[in-house]
């Protein structure tokens, strides 16, 4: 029985490794490079939240949002299952909606990841789900019934506050973050 190791091109070390790589192509310092980015560093907080059988994520995690006074907060990473599901699928643009599909069925959730905002802010959640054989659908999640479980843990920048303002260059609300 061979290993990857027996194969010739993995058994070598790459030919980078043990010299450093240049990363900057421009004439730009790397502090120059970082300094539009250095007002958006922020300790990390993080809130572990389940929800239960029957209940409706979307609606659970503005509810977190608010009970733990988070103001910046993002999905970090989520499990479970899912008996019905509300996502948008992608293509939309500022003039044409997009297609909204609605689905009642046993799913895994693969994924979940966004961005979160306190009431009345919306959200901004994408969702992968897998079905029984394996499938995977994915788009922009609305609402979600929990079969069994789904747990979440949130993070919050503490130094940051998210938003969402209107952008004319997407002809949508997307999300502005400022320091507290």
């Amino acid at each position: 029985m061979s290993s990857l190791r027996d194969i010739p091109e993995l058994s070598r070390s790459p030919p980078s490794v043990g010299r450093p790589r240049q990363l900057l192509q421009s004439r730009e310092s790397a502090s120059e490079m970082a300094a539009p980015l250095a007002a958006n560093v922020s300790p990390l907080r993080c809130v572990a939240v389940r929800f239960r059988p029957g209940e409706e994520l979307v609606a659970g995690l503005a509810q977190a949002v608010t009970a733990h006074g988070l103001i910046a907060p993002f999905v970090m990473t989520c499990v479970g299952s899912a008996t019905h599901v509300i996502m948008r699928l992608a293509n939309a643009t500022a003039e044409t909606a997009n297609e909204v599909v609605e689905l009642n069925e046993k799913f895994e959730i693969v994924s979940l990841v966004g961005t979160l905002l306190a009431p009345p802010g919306r959200p901004h959640l994408h969702i992968s789900i897998a079905d029984k054989n394996g499938r995977v659908l994915g788009g922009h999640l609305m609402k979600l019934l929990v079969y069994t479980t789904a747990e979440v843990v949130i993070g919050e920048c503490s130094g940051l506050k998210f938003s969402r303002e209107f952008d004319e260059a997407t002809g949508f609300p997307e999300l502005c973050v400022k320091p507290r």
